[in-house]
């Protein structure tokens, strides 16, 4: 699941910016808590918002379905 979280960052993010780590932690914290079906949906939102090109919300996507097929 970790992977697919930082998959899902350096959308966001570049490799190198050091706001990936941080986005990575928030959204990791949450899961931890048992909040992943509240952190599935936002990430998916978020990458509309950040106005990507289609390819690039792709790990988002996978990151999100991943969270909501394995909430329990």
């Amino acid at each position: 699941m970790i992977e697919y979280l930082w998959k899902a960052a350096f959308v966001f993010d570049s490799q190198t910016s050091t706001q990936a780590e941080p986005w990575e932690s928030k959204r990791l914290q949450l899961i931890l808590e048992g909040k992943s079906s509240s952190v599935a949906p936002g990430m998916p939102r978020s990458a509309t918002l950040a106005k990507l090109t289609p390819q690039q919300p792709k790990p988002v996507d996978t990151c999100a379905r991943y969270l909501l097929n394995n909430a329990k």
